[in-house]
């Protein structure tokens, strides 16, 4: 139908620079806490790009919901002010038909939704932690300048280098002091380089042609060491036993299992998709009370209990999690709560009206 293709477009209009506006504040934040953390020395330069990328595919599924709840809130008022709507009210295009044509709009973008819900959103996040792992066994050499003296580890490490190769790969006249609970270490070396190992994947710096002094501060029993090479493993640290990000799991895993961590993980996926199909409607019955004095006001009310529906999806997704409610609750709740509140919604005009002109009543003969 031409008028509800005509509504599409506008709701895909919106939504077009809603999520690319989103996209830009979320790549601006991140942009700079990653430099801040490059400076830093804790993430490598080379690094900056892929941990962005990846923690945009990570965090796609959050903003969609919002980005088509705010499409459909602006295009219908809009539309509104423009008089459009009360133009297709009067050619007999019932409100029921926008409810109809936004449910059809909304149900392509579920699609969506859930493939970067289920698919994309779990695979950007193990991209994240694997490139967490790798800024952490390169981010301890990766920031340091020449002529500049460098520590890392909370100060167990303080580096010197007079000289550093262009690729940063090669370095001369290097100083280096381990601290080790009460022993100092303090290598001084003609050069060094990094290496890695092609076994295990580790890196190493490799020192070449120095000494090594190891003993305690203010003592007299310390040992001095002569080499022609000397490798130490760069910072690495094991990932905990047992440890899992939730959030990186295959959808597929969370299927499989009946752990209450899945599980509401699991459900928190779902919703991605719950909360597309819903907060569009609720935006639909919303826009019923833009008037032209008070034009934005549902729209502000309607982002309000947006927050108050994210955070209780929030609050329920840690209860189930911990176990606090059962499975067949979980989330489900929340949703529900939403839908009512758009039924409401809907039926509160012909409630106020039936309260405002009750029917006549109804007078009988008198009896003879």
């Amino acid at each position: 139908m031409i008028l509800e293709r005509y509504i599409h477009r506008e709701i895909l209009e919106k939504i077009g620079w809603i999520i690319g506006l989103l996209f830009l504040i979320l790549v601006s934040n991140r942009f700079v806490g990653y430099l801040a953390d490059a400076a830093a020395g804790t993430l490598p330069a080379g690094l900056i790009l892929q941990m962005l990328s990846a923690k945009m595919l990570a965090t796609m599924p959050r903003m969609l919901p919002i980005a088509v709840f705010l499409a459909v809130m602006l295009a219908l008022s809009r539309m509104n002010r423009d008089r459009e709507l009360t133009i297709m009210s009067g050619s007999g295009m019932s409100e029921m038909f926008q409810f109809m044509a936004v449910s059809r709009f909304t149900a392509v973008f579920a699609i969506f939704v859930a493939i970067a819900g289920f698919y994309l959103a779990p695979l950007g996040e193990r991209q994240v932690q694997e490139l967490k792992a790798r800024a952490k066994t390169e981010s301890d050499l990766s920031g340091i300048t020449a002529g500049q003296f460098r520590e890392f580890n909370e100060g167990e490490r303080v580096v010197y280098i007079q000289r550093i190769s262009e690729d940063r790969e090669s370095m001369e006249e290097v100083f280096l002091q381990v601290r080790q609970q009460e022993r100092l270490g303090v290598l001084a070396s003609e050069s060094a380089r990094y290496v890695v190992d092609p076994r295990s994947s580790l890196r190493y710096a490799l020192f070449e042609n120095g000494r090594r002094y190891v003993g305690k501060p203010g003592s007299l029993d310390y040992q001095i060491t002569e080499y022609r090479r000397y490798g130490i493993l760069l910072d690495y640290t094991a990932p905990a036993s047992g440890y899992e990000d939730l959030e990186s799991l295959p959808t597929s895993k969370l299927l499989q299992s009946s752990q209450p961590g899945h599980r509401a993980e699991l459900q928190w996926r779902l919703s991605y998709i719950i909360a597309a199909l819903l907060l569009p409607l609720l935006g639909v019955a919303m826009n019923r009370f833009a008037l032209s004095e008070h034009r934005y006001t549902p729209v502000f009310v309607a982002v309000f209990v947006y927050f108050i529906y994210s955070n209780l999806l929030g609050i329920s997704k840690t209860l189930l999690k911990r176990d606090q409610i059962p499975a067949f609750v979980g989330l489900w709740w929340v949703h529900a709560c939403l839908l009512l509140v758009i039924v409401l919604i809907v039926k509160f005009p012909a409630v106020l009206r039936r309260f405002r002109n009750p029917p006549a009543a109804q007078i009988l003969p008198a009896d003879r």
